[in-house]
C-alpha cells in the first residue's frame, strides 16, 4: 500500500485536471502516432515506432503515478493553529534574518517558491514546533539553526 501524500486542495485539482488530459486527449494522440509509424512498415527498424512506443510508457507511466498519488492523497488546508503542521505558513530567523516557508506534501515542495516538503531536513525538524521554540537539524554544510517567530 503507497503511503499517504499531503495535498494541497489547489495541486489536487491540478493533478486531476492532468490525469483526464493524459488519459483522454494524450492517449489519443500516441495511439495515432503508433498507428502512422506502424503503417510505415518494418518495426525493427522503424525509428517513429521506438520513439512513439518510449512515448507510449512515458505516458501511462505518469497515469499509473497519479493514480497512485490521488488515491492515496491527504488533502490539507492551511493551519491556522500554533503547532506546525502540513500545510502551515512559518516564519523563522536564522542569524538575524527572516525567512517565510509553506510547509507541504513532497508532491509539491518548490524551493523556489518557499514551499519545503515536510520530508525534508528542514520539515521534519520544524514539524510539531511552536512560536518562540528552536530547531535544529543536520545540512551537507553542517548543522543549521532557526528559531519560529510565528506560525500561521
Amino acid at each position: 500500500m503507497a503511503e499517504n501524500e499531503y495535498l494541497t486542495k489547489e495541486k489536487f485539482e491540478e493533478f486531476k485536471k492532468e490525469l483526464a488530459e493524459l488519459k483522454g486527449t494524450r492517449r489519443k494522440e500516441v495511439a495515432q502516432s503508433l498507428e502512422y509509424a506502424k503503417s510505415l512498415g518494418d518495426l525493427a527498424e522503424n525509428a517513429e515506432y521506438h520513439e512513439a512506443r518510449d512515448i507510449q510508457a512515458t505516458v501511462e507511466d505518469r497515469i499509473a503515478k497519479l493514480e497512485d498519488l490521488l488515491k492515496n492523497a491527504k488533502i490539507v488546508e492551511g493551519k491556522h493553529g500554533d503547532v506546525v503542521s502540513v500545510g502551515s505558513n512559518v516564519t523563522v530567523e536564522k542569524e538575524g534574518k527572516k525567512f517565510s516557508y509553506s510547509i507541504v506534501g513532497s508532491e509539491e515542495s518548490d524551493v523556489a517558491t518557499n514551499k519545503i516538503s515536510m520530508k525534508s531536513p528542514f520539515g521534519q525538524a520544524i514539524l510539531g514546533k511552536k512560536k518562540g521554540d528552536h530547531f535544529s537539524f543536520s545540512a551537507p554544510n553542517g548543522e543549521l539553526s532557526y528559531k519560529i517567530l510565528e506560525v500561521k
